[in-house]
């Protein structure tokens, strides 16, 4: 069962609020994290909806009653279950944006500071954090995952999920970027994935490994299909089961 209680802590300076988004079924929130003990970012300003909106920013306001400092709000990706509030919670939180290039290209409000591979987001605090930037396309054109090494967390955006599959659509979508990244991702070793949709990760190489096989089990499948059907002259349809 997905825990979907909000606000909740996730680890020291680590905090999750899944909002309700037009996403795609058999989830139907996105979650947000906010990341570090004094300054935090706040990634996935998910949610279109007016009422969630207001339980968002309350939750924003609170973590600024406990003395914590928001720098920016980051989306991983443009997909509109992900930037479904950024205009209007970046507004009123008076917080810049920031994203990588191809995401701003492809919403509608500005971005302050573009994110890129090998970047850095430094986080003061009791215990300071650094998170490192993740330029990981394959679901979508600039979408970003975040390391932290000392808590060995990852915010693997929709690279995979723990409720539902992730959707490498055409046009946009690459799947050997994507199977590429996932290796890379595979390699990292982390201690917890945090996936934008479903309860944090326990062991995500496992399921990094997991979307690997199973997507290239897939292809094989397609494959095999493809071989016969341009041997016996059957329909496509009557092949692929």
């Amino acid at each position: 069962m997905i825990d979907l209680a909000r606000p909740r802590e996730v680890a020291p300076g680590l905090s999750l609020f899944a909002a309700r988004t037009p996403t795609l079924l058999p989830a139907t929130h996105t979650n947000s994290y906010a990341l570090g003990g004094r300054d935090i970012v706040l990634i996935e300003p998910a949610t279109p909806y007016a009422d969630e909106q207001k339980e968002w920013l309350a939750w924003a306001s609170s973590l600024r009653a406990q003395g914590r400092t928001v720098r920016a709000i980051i989306p991983t990706h443009h997909h509109p279950d992900h930037v479904g509030g950024i205009d209007l919670l970046a507004r009123e939180l008076s917080v810049p944006i920031w994203a990588h290039e191809e995401t701003a290209k492809r919403i509608s409000v500005p971005v302050d500071r573009m994110l890129n591979d090998g970047d850095e987001i430094i986080l003061d605090g009791p215990t300071p954090q650094k998170w490192n930037v993740l330029l990981t396309p394959g679901h979508a054109p600039g979408h970003l995952c975040f390391h932290e090494p000392s808590i060995n967390a990852l915010v693997v955006g929709d690279m995979v999920a723990s409720i539902g599959t992730i959707l490498i659509a055409p046009g946009e979508g690459h799947m050997a970027t994507y199977l590429f990244q996932l290796e890379r991702l595979a390699k990292m070793g982390a201690a917890v994935g945090l996936p934008a949709h479903g309860d944090p990760i326990a062991s995500p190489t496992v399921i990094f490994q997991r979307y690997i096989a199973h997507r290239l089990l897939r292809e094989q499948k397609l494959k095999r299909a493809l071989d016969a059907f341009g041997e016996s002259g059957a329909t496509l349809s009557e092949l692929v089961v």
